[in-house]
């Protein structure tokens, strides 16, 4: 099902082992709603609308604020940079589409894309580790990677992001053209 005006995108998926439980869970943009197979679709409609307004319940009370990234930022600062990385501010903001993160060293902020508030927290770490890095290396030099793979999910996480935003861009894999 498409997203519109606000409408979250849900899946719907019959499960034939499943016999009287539902369930449902957030997939990246998708939120993924688990019924029996045997469910009429005047019960599926109530269960589905059900089911999507508890996982956006849940998703409002999970959203972390500004406060909780100044302390998440500081832990991780202590833990990977020994304490050196000390940003000035750290805030969610909702105009960047095209990046994770930003930092400006100069004045020592940080800036998250709240694109990120419903990831996974060793994603949002990772970001963060990233931003606090650029406070002691500017670039994306060998030695501020040395600094950013201190964190121990670096990776998985840069190929979380990698995924989630090929998944985003929807392209075709190569040789699929429509000719």
């Amino acid at each position: 099902m498409s997203s519109v005006s606000g409408t979250p995108d849900v899946e719907v998926r019959r499960s034939r082992r499943r016999r009287r439980t539902v369930s449902a869970y957030r997939d990246g943009d998708r939120i993924i709603v688990l019924i029996p197979a045997s469910m009429s679709k005047r019960d599926e409609a109530t269960w589905v609308a059900d089911m999507v307004a508890r996982v956006q319940r849940q998703e409002k009370r999970k959203v972390r604020s500004d406060d909780d990234l100044v302390a998440r930022a500081a832990k991780l600062n202590d833990l990977y940079l020994g304490g050196l990385a000390v940003p000035a501010s750290v805030r969610w903001v909702g105009n960047q589409n095209a990046r994770w993160g930003s930092c400006t060293p100069g004045d020592r902020t940080i800036r998250l894309s709240d694109r990120l508030q419903h990831m996974p927290a060793w994603v949002v770490d990772y970001v963060l580790v990233h931003e606090l890095a650029h406070l002691l290396e500017a670039g994306h030099t060998p030695a501020f990677w040395g600094w950013v793979d201190r964190y121990p999910r670096a990776e998985k996480a840069k190929g979380y992001l990698e995924g989630y935003s090929a998944a985003a861009r929807l392209e075709p894999p190569p040789g699929d053209d429509d000719d």
